[in-house]
């Protein structure tokens, strides 16, 4: 588990945007993944997708690192941003595009 522990850490700090989901960005293996990808992806977002079916270790180790109990999570910048709910939320709202803006990541402001 530590190894899982130490490959999740090492994601989070060094991509600016991940998100660890289940399935891939190009295939989403859940509604929830997919609807954050879209969101992602609608605001030109430059990410990497970690799909959590592929290791156990990394499925329930993620749920360990964030004490949060559901996937997808998102990760801007080393700091963990929430769900599908919290994300559809803050970027319903305009928040998720303020936050990525004021963390230095690149978004599509035509979105």
């Amino acid at each position: 588990m530590a190894n899982a522990q130490e490959f999740i850490d090492n994601e989070v700090k060094t991509n600016d945007v991940v998100l660890f989901m289940k399935g891939t960005p190009q295939f989403p293996m859940c509604g929830f993944s997919g609807q954050v990808v879209q969101i992602l992806n609608h605001l030109g977002i430059a990410f990497k997708g970690i799909n959590v079916l592929e290791d156990e270790g990394v499925r329930n180790g993620i749920k360990e690192y964030s004490n949060w109990p559901t996937i997808p999570q998102l990760y801007v910048k080393g700091e963990f941003v929430g769900g599908c709910d919290i994300t559809r939320e803050m970027f319903q709202a305009g928040e998720l595009q303020q936050f990525l803006s004021e963390k230095g990541v690149p978004v599509n402001q035509g979105a």
